[in-house]
């Protein structure tokens, strides 16, 4: 639309601005709406672009080997926390056993424990009653393996000379003579 051509139509120039001025207003909401929509053309094409080179990526990539590798990573966790339980437990259980041999007075760590049952014992569903058990007959049938419960007979008295006094001045001198320390000074 020209000027001219509204001038031919026998408006007059006032009507004739009015009349561009709306029309530049459509015209400049419709450029916005223009633009925009490039703008979500643009972006649309730019994540289209970045997905297609992510799944390039993946091309020649055996799935089922994917999946098979997962399968045998989940089966080797799943390993290694057996094996780790298994430890765990057996930790446990020599140190129950060790502080239930030390708790009975047992002298000998190692040969107590091999006169017992280990795998009954570890099997067992109360361990800790089986193994005080199990230590308590090994005491009835070993006790030299375990301390004594009665007190010490040492007899504990005076270190003193021949009838319990001290040494005189020349049992003294003779002593410091066979060791061969100068005579003590007076």
């Amino acid at each position: 639309m020209k000027t001219e051509d509204l001038k031919a139509f026998g408006l007059e120039q006032e009507v004739i601005d009015k009349v561009f001025a709306l029309n530049g207003k459509d015209v400049e909401a419709e450029k916005a709406k223009t633009k925009k929509a490039e703008n979500e053309r643009d972006n649309y094409k730019t994540q289209l672009d970045t997905a297609k080179e992510t799944l390039s990526k993946f091309d020649g990539v055996n799935v089922d080997d994917l999946k098979g590798q997962i399968t045998k990573l989940q089966g080797d966790l799943k390993a290694k926390d057996e094996e780790y339980a298994a430890k765990e437990a057996e930790r446990t259980f020599n140190e129950m056993l060790s502080g239930a041999i030390t708790a009975a007075g047992g002298k000998n760590a190692k040969a107590i424990t091999a006169m017992l049952d280990l795998d009954a014992l570890k099997a067992s569903k109360n361990q800790s009653e089986d193994i005080k058990n199990a230590i308590e007959a090994v005491r009835k049938s070993d006790a030299y393996m375990f301390g004594s419960e009665e007190p010490h007979k040492n007899a504990v008295g005076a270190t003193g000379g021949a009838d319990g006094k001290e040494p005189s001045g020349d049992e003294f001198a003779a002593m410091r003579a066979l060791m061969g320390l100068p005579a003590k000074k007076k």
